[in-house]
Parts: structure tokens; sequence; C-alpha cells
């Protein structure tokens, strides 16, 4: 597509934004893992029970949800930009709060800041990436609203172990710089094109509610099982992962703790990449049957008390952690139009959080009552049978052989959907 000389300012501010807010993404969820290898050893510091860590873990998750549910929908009304900005300010302040902690007591204030922060995070950056999706290159923003967050994903967890293992205290390093980048991005966010102006119905919009648009309805109910199983995965692996290296494996070096959770998020953004360009329903089929196997495939390699087939299945479970999620989101981010986008995300997330919170908490308690492989293994079993259930269902689904492929822009589109990234694509460029 060629573009006009007037075009070309407006089209390299939307590319930029889109680098911007795609950073961004990355940068929140770093702070999301970071903490994640500092619960040891904060509980042998500040003498905690271990149901502390679970209750650290909860408040995060009731926190998140509950935004999600209020403030879902903020940036349909209120604009992207000072959504994006404000949360950011607020996050920065979590983290510190974190650095600060000298009881559970504060360690519980810096989890619900940075829970309320991110509920806002997820759906307006995930809105934004699509809202300012190439005109040239339709679906990359399903790719990205998967690379980006796995990728932060990794790499939190991944520098906080190894800064662990090479620094006495690493602490004052992994939480100043993170507020000092959150600072950076909620400044940075106003060089992006605002793609959702101000718009009525912000005081209604802050009622509990989730938001579904009509046009997306079928997608969503045959995506949410996929959805639910892909982040029950992550569940598994960032709530037991480190507890099962160190416990069943014997492996005391915090990165390797850590990397649990940056092979499953980093082979996962790898896979997202690496297959976007595939149908939305090829996707999550290959995600969920991924998803199922790698973890049946890490249940017998405790069984068999090997950790080098448990990192292989890590591998594989990681490749179905990124695709089933995104392509979910391929099959409906274009069916909806720019000011329901943040709302949908929402809907999206409160799904995926609640599959992600709620069986780790569980598992948190169970496991010092039933132990650690017991625990293991009955969530490992449940995230299986939801995993393949998800597949079946995914295959058997009646747009399977038309808007599942199409709605993606690369298997025979459908002539509605090209009509809606059309209408999309035109209102983008309006903005």
């Amino acid at each position: 597509m060629t573009h006009s000389p007037a075009a070309r300012p407006r089209e390299a501010r939307r590319r930029l934004g889109f680098v911007l807010v795609a950073a961004a993404t990355a940068a929140m969820m770093a702070g999301a893992s970071a903490p994640s290898p500092f619960y040891p050893t904060l509980q042998e510091q500040l003498h905690l029970l271990p149901v502390a860590t679970t209750g650290i873990f909860a408040v995060y998750a009731v926190a998140l949800l509950a935004a999600l549910l209020v403030f879902g929908s903020l940036s349909d009304h209120l604009g992207r930009r000072p959504v994006i900005s404000g949360a950011f300010i607020l996050l920065a302040g979590s983290v510190t709060a974190f650095l600060l902690a000298d009881s559970l007591a504060m360690l519980l204030v810096a989890r619900v800041l940075q829970g309320i922060a991110s509920g806002l995070l997820l759906t307006t950056l995930s809105a934004a990436i699509a809202d300012l999706e190439a005109e040239d290159d339709p679906g990359s923003s399903a790719a990205w609203n998967t690379v980006a967050p796995l990728g932060g994903l990794a790499l939190g967890a991944l520098a906080s172990g190894l800064l662990l293992d090479l620094m006495a205290e690493p602490r004052t390093l992994v939480f100043v710089s993170l507020s000092v980048i959150y600072i950076a991005f909620a400044a940075l966010v106003w060089a992006a094109p605002e793609t959702s102006p101000r718009a009525p119905g912000l005081a209604a919009s802050l009622k509990p509610h989730l938001t579904l648009p009509p046009a997306a309805r079928s997608g969503f109910v045959s995506g949410a099982p996929a959805v639910f199983a892909g982040w029950a995965t992550g569940g598994l692996y960032l709530s037991l992962g480190a507890a099962i290296v160190h416990t069943t494996f014997g492996i005391r070096e915090h990165l390797w703790q850590g990397m649990v959770i940056t092979i499953l998020a980093g082979v996962g953004a790898a896979a997202a990449a690496l297959l976007h360009r595939f149908g939305a329903r090829t996707i999550t089929i290959f995600g969920t049957t991924a998803l199922a196997l790698g973890t049946a495939l890490s249940l017998l390699a405790i069984g068999l008390g090997s950790f080098g087939l448990f990192l292989a299945a890590v591998v594989v479970a990681g490749a179905g952690f990124g695709t089933a999620f995104m392509g979910v989101i391929r099959s409906i981010s274009p069916l909806v139009e720019d000011h329901e986008r943040a709302g949908t995300f929402a809907s999206l997330f409160v799904v995926a959080y609640t599959a992600f919170g709620v069986p780790a908490v569980l598992a948190g308690l169970l496991a010092p009552v039933l132990s650690l492989p017991v625990t293991t293994y009955a969530y490992g079993g449940l995230v299986t049978v939801l995993a393949t259930v998800a597949a079946i269902s995914r295959a058997r689904s009646k747009d399977a052989g038309q808007a599942g492929e199409a709605a993606d822009g690369t298997a025979g589109e459908a002539p509605d959907t090209a009509e809606r990234i059309g209408a999309g694509a035109v209102s983008d460029a309006g903005h």
C-alpha cells in the first residue's frame, strides 16, 4: 500500500506507538514474574509460614480480577493513553513497596497495588496493540499480544533468578530498575497516537461487569476452554514449578528454579511468533494439544525423577501456552470495534486469570496437607483433561471450516470479517 506524503508521518507515529505499547506490555509482565524467585528468600528473612506465599499470590489474583471487572472498559471511555500512563505510575509504586517491604502486610499491599495496575494495563495495552496493528499485516496484533507478555514474563523470572545467584542482595537493583522503567513508560506512552477518544458512559462502566459484543460471543464461547486450559497450565508451573525443581529434583540454584517460568514463557513467545500466520483454529488446536501432552509428560518426568525430561515437557507445554491463547485472540479481535476492545479483552482476561489464580491458590493450600507430589499430580491431571477437552471442543466447533480460519485474514477470509478489518483500519487511521 502506497501512502500519500501527508499520511506518512501519521503512519510512522502509529508504528512507533505499536512498538511502545508492545514494549510496555513486556515490561509490565516482567514485573509480574520478577518477584517469584524472591519468595523463598523473603519467607526465610521475614519468618513467614508457607501459607503466606499462597496468600501473596492470592491477593494479587483477586486484585487483578477485581480491576478487570470494574476498570476493564475504562480506556474505551477515557482513552488509552491516560489509563496506561496512570497505571504505570501505580505499578511503579507497587514495585517500590515490594522493595521496602519488611513484613507480610507490606508484601500484601505491594501485590494488591500490582494486581490493580496489572488489571488496568492488561486490557488497555492489549486493546492498544490491536488498535495500532499495521494495515498491511492483519493478524499481527494477536501474535504481539502473545509474544510481548510471554517474553516479558520469561525475562523477569530469568533476570531475578540469575541475580539472586550472582549478588548478595539483588532486590534493590531489580525493583529500582523496574520502577524507573515504569515511570519512563508512563511518560513515553503520550508519544503514541490516541486510538480511543473519550466516549460517554464512563460512570456506568465502573459497575462490575463483563463486556462481550454480539459479534464476538460465538468465538468467545468456543475459545474459552482453550484460554482456561492455557492459563491453568501457566498457574501450575508458576505456583509449583520452583518448588518442584527444589524438592523433587534437589536443585537449589535460583536460576534453575526460575528457569521453569523462563522456558515456559520463552518457548510460548517463540511458538507464537513462528505460527502466527496459520489460521486461528489451527493455532488453537495445536496449542491445546501441546498443553495436554506437555503437562502429561511433566507428570511422567516427576514420577521418573528425570529433570531432563521435565525440562523437555515444559518446552512442549510452553509451545501450547503461547499458541492456545493467541489463537483465541486472533479469532475474536477482528470482530469487535475499536471502542469495544478493552472490554472484550477484560472478559478474556477474567477467564484467563480465574484459571491462573484459583487452581494455583488451592494447590498452595493443599500442598502442605497432601504433599507436593500428590498436589502436583492432581493439578497436572486436571490441566491435562482440561486441555484435551479444549482441543476436542475447538476441533468440533461449528465455525471449524470457515470463521475460525477466516478471522485472522490468512486462510479464506470471510467477507463479513474482511469488511470489519477494513472498517477497523479506516477508523484507526482517522484518529
